[in-house]
C-alpha cells in the first residue's frame, strides 16, 4: 500500500489535497457516532487505508472521493456500534462518552503552535455536548447513524441508505425514531451565560462545602454518574440532589488539595478536577434554568488524554 504522503506510480497523487481535506469531516462524523475520539481516529485511519489499498485506476473511477470515504467510515462506525453493546457489557462500571476540551485547552497543542491535534478538527457545537451524546447511546446503531448523517451532517436519505444498508424510507423512519428520543430528553434551552453562572456557583459551593447551596443548585431528581473504567475508583450512580450534595462534600473533604477549574467540556461550561497539577476527572453538566439535572464525571485516564499534558 502506498502512503498518502508519498508518490503513487512515480508521481504525486493529484487527489491528495482533496482527499486529506476530508479528514476533519470524517473525524467529526466518527466522534459523534462513537463518542470516542480514539475510536474515531482509528475509523478514519482505516477509511484511508482502504482508499489507498485500491489501485490508482480504481481511485480515479470514484467521482466523489469524499462521499466514498464517508460511506466507508459510516459503515465501519456502524459495525463498531453493533459490537459496542457486547464491549460495554464487559466494561467495568458506567460508560460515558470521551470528553473533549476547547481547542485552547487541548493538552497536546498548547505549545509550538501545533495544529495537528484532533481538537482542531472537531467542531464543538450542540451535537457534541455530553447530554446529546448520552441520548445517542440509547439509540440502536442504525438509528444513531441515520440521525447523525441526516439531521447533523445533512446527507440525503438516499445517501444514508448507502451506509446503513436499508431503503431510504426505512432510514427516514430510523431518523424519526431517533428524533423522538431526543425530544423526550430535551430540556428548555438555557443561555450560555446562565449555564456558566450555574457551574461557577456550583464550583464555589463545592469548594466551600456548602451543602445547602449545592442542594439549591441541583434539581431534586438530579443524577450523577462517574466513569472509571475499572482503572480508577468511581462511585456508583447517585440520584437526588440532597444525596449528591452530601457525597460531594464528603469527597472534597477527603481530598483537601483537590483543585476545581472552570473549563469548556464538549462546548459547554464544565469543571476539571486536578491533584498536584494532574487531571483526575472532567465533569460535564446538563443544566435546565438555574438547576443541574445531570452531571457526568469521567475519571477513566484513557479518556482524559486530551486533558493531560
Amino acid at each position: 500500500m502506498e502512503s498518502p504522503s508519498e508518490h503513487v506510480d512515480g508521481r504525486l497523487d493529484p487527489a491528495l489535497g482533496a482527499i486529506m481535506s476530508e479528514r476533519r469531516q470524517l473525524i467529526n462524523l466518527a466522534y459523534r457516532l462513537l463518542g470516542s475520539l480514539a475510536d474515531a481516529e482509528d475509523v478514519v485511519q482505516e477509511a484511508y487505508v482502504r482508499w489507498y489499498a485500491m489501485s490508482p485506476e480504481q481511485r480515479e473511477a470514484i467521482t466523489s472521493p469524499g462521499g466514498w470515504l464517508t460511506r466507508v467510515a459510516g459503515r465501519i462506525c456502524l459495525d463498531l456500534l453493533r459490537s459496542a453493546r457486547a464491549r460495554r457489557e464487559s466494561y467495568v462500571g458506567e460508560w460515558i462518552p470521551e470528553p473533549l476540551p476547547a481547542q485552547a485547552e487541548w493538552a497536546g497543542g498548547r505549545s509550538g503552535g501545533m495544529t495537528a491535534d484532533p481538537a482542531d478538527r472537531v467542531t464543538l457545537d450542540e451535537s457534541v455536548n455530553m447530554a446529546f451524546l448520552v441520548v445517542l447511546e440509547s439509540m440502536t446503531p442504525a438509528e444513531r447513524v441515520a440521525f447523525i448523517l441526516h439531521d447533523v451532517f445533512r446527507y440525503s436519505f438516499a445517501e444514508v441508505a448507502g451506509v446503513v444498508g436499508r431503503t431510504p424510507a426505512a432510514c427516514r423512519q430510523l431518523a424519526s425514531s431517533a428524533r423522538r428520543r431526543m425530544r423526550a430528553s430535551d430540556a428548555p434551552v438555557t443561555p450560555a451565560a446562565q449555564r456558566a453562572d450555574v457551574v461557577r456557583h456550583f464550583k464555589q459551593a463545592w469548594e466551600a462545602k456548602d451543602i445547602d447551596a449545592l442542594i439549591g443548585l441541583l434539581d431534586p431528581d438530579a443524577t450523577g454518574i462517574a466513569d472509571g473504567g475499572g482503572l480508577v475508583s468511581a462511585s456508583p450512580p447517585i440520584a437526588g440532589g440532597e444525596q449528591i450534595a452530601h457525597y460531594l462534600v464528603t469527597l472534597i473533604g477527603q481530598a483537601p488539595d483537590l483543585a476545581l477549574l472552570e473549563r469548556t467540556v464538549n462546548g459547554q461550561p464544565g469543571l476539571v478536577l486536578q491533584l498536584d497539577g494532574t487531571t483526575t476527572a472532567v465533569i460535564a453538566f446538563d443544566i435546565a434554568g438555574d438547576r443541574i439535572r445531570h452531571f457526568w464525571a469521567v475519571r477513566n485516564p484513557e479518556k482524559l488524554r486530551p486533558w493531560t499534558a
